[in-house]
Protein backbone atom coordinates (compact mmCIF):
# COMPACT_ATOMS: atom_id res chain seq x y z
CA UNK A 1 0.00 0.00 0.00
CA UNK A 2 2.56 2.90 1.02
CA UNK A 3 6.23 2.95 1.95
CA UNK A 4 6.08 5.61 4.49
CA UNK A 5 3.56 7.75 6.60
CA UNK A 6 4.02 11.01 6.62
CA UNK A 7 3.42 13.64 8.86
CA UNK A 8 2.08 17.56 8.51
CA UNK A 9 5.68 18.54 9.22
CA UNK A 10 7.03 17.04 6.37
CA UNK A 11 4.13 18.59 3.90
CA UNK A 12 4.48 21.93 5.46
CA UNK A 13 8.48 21.63 4.61
CA UNK A 14 7.48 20.61 1.08
CA UNK A 15 4.88 23.52 0.82
CA UNK A 16 6.85 26.18 2.08
CA UNK A 17 9.82 24.75 -0.14
CA UNK A 18 12.03 24.44 3.47
CA UNK A 19 15.01 22.41 3.64
CA UNK A 20 14.02 18.41 3.43
CA UNK A 21 11.38 19.43 0.71
CA UNK A 22 13.16 17.72 -1.82
CA UNK A 23 13.55 14.46 0.72
CA UNK A 24 9.76 14.32 1.13
CA UNK A 25 9.30 15.51 -2.63
CA UNK A 26 10.49 12.04 -3.61
CA UNK A 27 8.67 9.71 -0.96
CA UNK A 28 5.57 11.46 -2.23
CA UNK A 29 4.49 8.96 -4.61
CA UNK A 30 4.14 6.40 -1.91
CA UNK A 31 3.32 7.82 1.02
CA UNK A 32 0.30 8.05 3.03
CA UNK A 33 -1.46 10.40 5.70
CA UNK A 34 -3.22 10.15 9.04
CA UNK A 35 -6.83 12.46 8.28
CA UNK A 36 -5.53 13.80 11.77
CA UNK A 37 -2.61 15.31 10.07
CA UNK A 38 -4.07 16.16 7.08
CA UNK A 39 -6.24 18.50 9.07
CA UNK A 40 -2.97 19.88 10.42
CA UNK A 41 -1.85 20.97 6.92
CA UNK A 42 -5.05 22.26 5.91
CA UNK A 43 -5.32 24.55 9.31
CA UNK A 44 -1.79 25.53 8.86
CA UNK A 45 -2.58 26.80 5.25
CA UNK A 46 -6.16 28.33 6.34
CA UNK A 47 -4.17 30.13 8.88
CA UNK A 48 -2.60 32.15 6.75
CA UNK A 49 -5.65 32.75 4.74
CA UNK A 50 -5.27 30.46 1.68
CA UNK A 51 -8.58 30.36 0.26
CA UNK A 52 -10.38 27.00 0.45
CA UNK A 53 -10.17 26.10 -3.19
CA UNK A 54 -6.73 26.67 -3.42
CA UNK A 55 -6.03 24.33 -0.07
CA UNK A 56 -7.84 22.04 -2.57
CA UNK A 57 -5.89 22.17 -5.10
CA UNK A 58 -2.48 21.75 -3.38
CA UNK A 59 -3.99 19.01 -1.59
CA UNK A 60 -4.93 17.36 -4.89
CA UNK A 61 -1.93 17.66 -6.74
CA UNK A 62 0.46 16.55 -3.81
CA UNK A 63 -1.62 12.71 -4.59
CA UNK A 64 -1.76 11.76 -1.10
CA UNK A 65 -3.34 8.86 -0.09
CA UNK A 66 -5.22 8.94 3.07
CA UNK A 67 -6.16 6.60 6.09
CA UNK A 68 -8.91 8.18 8.35
CA UNK A 69 -8.30 8.03 12.01
CA UNK A 70 -10.03 4.87 13.58
CA UNK A 71 -10.69 3.69 17.02
CA UNK A 72 -7.87 0.91 16.87
CA UNK A 73 -5.49 4.08 15.76
CA UNK A 74 -7.01 6.18 18.40
CA UNK A 75 -6.21 3.50 21.28
CA UNK A 76 -2.49 3.32 19.85
CA UNK A 77 -1.82 7.56 19.92
CA UNK A 78 -3.00 7.23 23.58
CA UNK A 79 -1.02 4.01 24.57
CA UNK A 80 2.09 6.39 22.83
CA UNK A 81 1.07 9.25 25.60
CA UNK A 82 3.49 7.81 28.16
CA UNK A 83 6.20 7.73 25.84
CA UNK A 84 6.20 10.35 24.21
CA UNK A 85 4.45 13.36 26.55
CA UNK A 86 8.34 14.38 27.82
CA UNK A 87 9.27 15.14 24.84
CA UNK A 88 5.76 17.44 23.76
CA UNK A 89 4.26 15.32 20.99
CA UNK A 90 0.56 16.20 20.36
CA UNK A 91 -2.29 14.18 19.26
CA UNK A 92 -1.26 14.54 15.66
CA UNK A 93 2.00 13.49 15.96
CA UNK A 94 1.06 10.46 18.23
CA UNK A 95 -1.86 9.65 15.27
CA UNK A 96 0.84 9.73 12.72
CA UNK A 97 2.76 7.50 15.05
CA UNK A 98 0.06 5.18 15.46
CA UNK A 99 -1.39 5.00 11.70
CA UNK A 100 2.87 3.94 11.01
CA UNK A 101 2.87 1.30 13.38
CA UNK A 102 -0.24 -0.38 12.44
CA UNK A 103 0.83 -0.22 9.00
CA UNK A 104 4.23 -1.29 9.56
CA UNK A 105 6.03 1.93 7.60
CA UNK A 106 7.99 4.35 8.80
CA UNK A 107 6.91 8.20 9.75
CA UNK A 108 8.99 10.59 7.72
CA UNK A 109 8.55 14.28 9.82
CA UNK A 110 10.78 17.48 10.08
CA UNK A 111 10.75 16.43 14.18
CA UNK A 112 13.90 15.60 15.00
CA UNK A 113 12.67 14.93 18.70
CA UNK A 114 10.86 11.31 17.31
CA UNK A 115 14.28 9.75 16.79
CA UNK A 116 14.50 9.81 20.63
CA UNK A 117 11.33 7.80 21.23
CA UNK A 118 11.46 4.28 22.81
CA UNK A 119 8.22 3.08 20.54
CA UNK A 120 8.20 0.43 17.89
CA UNK A 121 7.88 2.78 15.07
CA UNK A 122 10.37 3.66 12.62
CA UNK A 123 11.59 7.25 12.41
CA UNK A 124 12.92 9.42 9.28
CA UNK A 125 13.90 12.68 9.03
CA UNK A 126 13.51 14.70 6.33
CA UNK A 127 16.70 17.05 7.28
Amino acid sequence: MSDVVVDASAILALLNAEPGAEAVATRLPHAIISTVNLAEVVTRLAAVKMPEDEIRTVLGLLGLTTVEFDEAQAIQAGLFYPDTHSFGLSLGDRACLALAHHLQAPALTADRVWRELGIDVIVELIR
